[in-house]
């Protein structure tokens, strides 16, 4: 592996801690409504946000999502998150394992994870454009088995390669080769997009292949396109990226798409979650678990494990306080709870042939399959 990859790796957490990488536009979780309940006939101290996921028992539906690795100096961060995700209870998923599978000395950097969360839902992480250059099931069980994961994510990342000066611009025949490996593998594929958004016809195509779980990783929070574009030496990219910054698909439509084209799916939430409001309406649209990285990297390095610790902490008991307001004693009971959504998400929907009242019945009929299943 070269030293411009292990480069790469400390260039991209310093950006995102440093520069502002956000795009001007939203996940349109604002555009969400949870209608308020006044007698919620509920016990506040009865509620319950915990979930299973990865066929153990977490605290809530939140998980870390992944960073970094793949340098000598990203093995304290992993160690951190590792050690907060262990405390709460919480799932983490590492960053691209590339970097260790090319070179067996980095493999601490990510196999510290699995030796400091013994007990909670780790996923491994590979990009979908090693597995078009070569990779298979070989190098992927090598992922899997360095973390000890529950999970393994295939990335789809074709916008920050295109921008990347070192990118791998070669998606072709992807699902494909997926479908081989859904069969090779021991544990579940997540097909995660990384700030993008995932369209609904997308993990169809996955769904159909043997895939059940998905990140949607929507348009609204830390952008790649952003980071590769301050990046860039060439001044075409540079002005491209930022052309380029709101393109996807917002977070709140990717969650909708996904479950309205996928009613089976297991969908994570990502992409601009960033408040205990967020979490809670990404859920009550149909969310299983929602994923944040960027605010935890960042509070992480600046300020430290405890300030991540109570952040989090902030989350679960403001998704608590939701769930109260709503009068839903479980997460999943968000599901059937009225949601007002307003015109721009409204526009969204009528764009991409989604009968709302068709997609309000399908919220509602998971969590009774989930109750009775």
């Amino acid at each position: 592996m070269s030293n411009l990859t292990r480069r790469r790796k400390l260039e991209h957490i310093d950006i995102v801690v440093k520069e502002n990488v956000e795009p001007t536009a939203t996940t349109l979780l604002e555009s969400i409504v949870l209608c308020h309940n006044a007698s919620p006939d509920l016990d506040f101290n009865e509620i319950d946000t915990s979930i299973e996921f990865l066929g153990k028992r977490i605290n809530a539906p939140i998980m870390i999502e992944a960073m970094t690795g793949g340098h000598p100096d990203t093995a304290t961060i992993n160690k951190a998150l590792a050690e907060i995700a262990e405390e709460i209870g919480i799932p983490i998923g590492v960053g691209s394992q590339r970097a260790a599978i090319e070179d067996k000395s980095l493999e601490y950097t990510f196999s510290i994870v699995r030796e400091k969360a013994q007990s909670i839902p780790v996923i491994a992480n590979i990009g979908g454009a090693q597995i078009v250059k070569g990779y298979t099931a070989k190098e992927l069980l090598k992922a899997i088995s360095m973390v000890k994961a529950d999970a393994i994510a295939i990335h789809l990342n074709p916008a920050q390669e295109v921008f990347q000066p070192e990118g791998d611009k070669n998606f072709s025949k992807l699902v494909d080769l997926v479908s081989v490996l859904v069969d090779e593998l021991p544990v579940p594929v997540i097909i995660k997009e990384t700030g993008n958004g995932l369209l609904g016809r997308v993990a169809r195509m996955y769904a159909e292949i043997g895939v059940e779980y998905f990140d949607v990783s929507g348009l609204g929070g830390t952008n790649w396109v952003i980071i590769e574009g301050i990046r860039s030496s060439n001044p075409v990219i540079k002005d491209l990226s930022k052309e380029f910054s709101t393109w996807g698909i917002p977070t709140a439509i990717a969650i909708i798409d996904v479950l309205y084209q996928v009613p089976s799916a297991t969908i994570i939430a990502s992409g601009g979650i960033r408040t205990s409001l967020d979490v809670s309406k990404a859920i009550a649209l149909g969310a299983n678990i929602v994923g944040i990285a960027g605010p935890i990297i960042k509070l992480l390095l600046t300020k430290g494990k405890d300030e991540v610790k109570k952040y989090i902490n902030k989350l679960v008991t403001g998704l608590k306080i939701s769930m109260f307001l709503t009068s839903s004693k479980k997460p999943y009971d968000l599901w059937c709870k009225q949601l007002v959504i307003s015109n721009n998400v409204e526009e969204w929907l009528k764009s991409l042939d989604i009968d709302v009242r068709e997609y309000m019945e399908l919220r509602c009929l998971r969590r009774k399959q989930l109750i009775s299943g």
